[in-house]
């Protein structure tokens, strides 16, 4: 999992293409869930307030929750 880490946060620095403004785009690798999704995303945006584009995480009772799927481009934006 460290290597998948260490392989989204060099990803994410190059930014395959352009996020809208207040996004953060972002892939991630096998084994990654939401609750580390969450928390990159509210570390980068720098707010709690803030959700997916295509609603792959949620908050729901118990935490952040989802199904994400390694080698897809996820977006987070504050909002």
């Amino acid at each position: 999992m460290f290597k998948s880490i260490l392989t989204l946060l060099a990803f994410a620095s190059l930014g395959a293409s352009s996020p809208p403004n207040n996004c953060v785009q972002f892939s991630v690798g096998a084994g990654t869930g939401c609750a580390w999704m969450c928390n990159y995303c509210a570390t980068q945006l720098g707010t709690n307030n803030y959700y997916f584009t295509d609603g792959v995480c949620t908050y729901q009772t118990g935490g952040c929750v989802g199904n994400p799927v390694a080698g897809t481009m996820y977006t987070c934006c504050s909002a």
